[in-house]
């Protein structure tokens, strides 16, 4: 259903969006917020909100050069639905005064040549650099592009409780278009996005929301059954409930994180989840007393490590505004003391799996060589080897997915096996 288009819906898109450019907090939070104080606003009034607003969000540079100067939020609201969502001067006619039509037919018909590469990719310039140093102009183009695109919705069913097959059917028996996702085995990606909070199915805990490629961290890791395992950076614990399953709900897992709030997320997941060998906690750091007590003790030891995120920019636009190359510096040394630190945990013979949502190789193969570099006891481990026993195809000794490669989000991992 579209929402009706009216002078109201586009104050509404105004107002999230000056408060999304301040970069206060997260996009995602900022906009949540706003819609719990105007619970007026439908589901599809809601829709049309944020997308629009994520649109201002993600092709920010490209339609500045486009608004020639005009750059209030109005501006660039009008400029993202004619030029990305391709709306007419007629189906803006709400809200157009007769003062934008020239501006704004201008600003559509500029073509993008004009533009230098990280304007026309709308990136910020050390990003564009970073990137192109790191996979050439031509691929930067199609990954920019993709990560211009809105995320689709994938689930990930909770084996638990039922099978792929079973979910799938009943999506289909209430008209939920959905497909099994290419890569993971419990993955199902929708072809729109339902709301899905109040489905029989979510409440009896048959499937969560996670990106397929978050999913194949669990295939990577293999818990079994009765091992001692850690989600070191549990946060809300998506992947701690993927472990849990694996782990057929036996032996002890811990799902560690600094934040009181993330864990708080965790319980109500972890009550429909159906698992009872669960321990969340929270520490202080990655040196906390909770951690010592574990040393030498883990089979298996997951470290999703808090990142610049860069990899999820189609879920979280803001962030290529929001972070800098002085954050990604603090962020590469906070990785490596994670890494060391979670690397203690684990017994001779067990496994450490290291992932970000990072598209920088500064947060992923640097951390990873520097790593090999200072602990001989540890080797890395081909990821497609592991993948390919739980049939899945992919190459490389690590795993790199990439939005406009995979359709995941941009996710690394490298798995670092400890010598018996």
């Amino acid at each position: 259903m579209k929402a009706r288009f009216t002078p109201a819906l586009f104050a509404h898109a105004e107002a999230v969006l000056g408060q999304l450019l301040r970069f206060d907090h997260p996009a995602d939070a900022v906009v949540s917020r706003y819609f719990r104080e105007h619970r007026e606003l439908g589901h599809a009034d809601r829709a049309f909100v944020a997308e629009t607003v994520f649109a201002v969000l993600r092709r920010g540079r490209s339609l500045e050069a486009r608004c020639a100067g005009k750059l209030s939020d109005r501006s660039r609201l009008l400029a993202a639905l004619a030029v990305t969502r391709g709306w007419s001067q007629r189906e803006l006619a709400p809200v157009l005064k007769a003062s934008d039509e020239e501006w704004l037919a201008a600003a559509k018909a500029m073509p993008e040549s004009e533009f230098a590469p990280a304007v026309r990719n709308d990136l910020p310039d050390w990003l564009y650099t970073r990137l192109e140093a790191q996979f050439g102009a031509e691929e930067t183009e199609k990954l920019a592009h993709a990560l211009n695109l809105p995320a689709p919705l994938d689930l990930r069913v909770n084996t638990l409780k039922t099978t792929r097959e079973e979910v799938l059917a009943r999506l289909a028996a209430d008209d939920i278009a959905a497909v099994p996702g290419p890569l993971s085995p419990t993955a199902i990606r929708l072809r729109d996005k339902p709301a899905l909070a109040k489905h029989p199915l979510f409440l009896e805990g048959a499937f969560e929301v996670q990106d397929e490629g978050s999913q194949l961290l669990g295939y990577l890791l293999e818990p079994k059954r009765g091992e001692m395992v850690v989600d070191f950076c549990a946060g809300a614990g998506g992947k701690t409930l993927l472990l849990g399953a694996l782990m057929k709900n036996t032996g002890r897992l811990y799902a560690y994180d600094v934040s009181d709030k993330r864990l708080a997320k965790l319980k109500p997941r972890l009550a429909r989840s159906g698992l009872s060998n669960v321990h969340p906690a929270r520490i202080e750091h990655e040196r906390d007393t909770k951690i010592k007590r574990l040393a030498g003790k883990a089979d298996r030891v997951l470290v999703d490590a808090p990142c610049s995120g860069l990899g999820t920019l189609r879920r979280n636009p803001d962030l290529k505004w929001r972070q800098s190359e002085d954050s990604v510096a603090e962020l590469t040394v906070k990785q490596a003391a994670i890494l060391d630190a979670a690397a203690k945990m684990v017994r001779p013979g067990g496994r450490l799996v290291y992932a970000t949502c990072s598209l920088l190789t500064a947060e992923n193969d640097a951390i990873i060589e520097a790593f090999l570099a200072s602990h001989p006891d540890f080797k890395l481990t081909p990821a497609a080897g592991i993948l390919a026993k739980h049939g899945i195809q992919l190459e490389g000794d690590t795993l790199r997915l990439l939005p406009h490669q995979h359709n995941t989000d941009g996710f690394f991992a490298a798995v670092l096996d400890r010598q018996a």
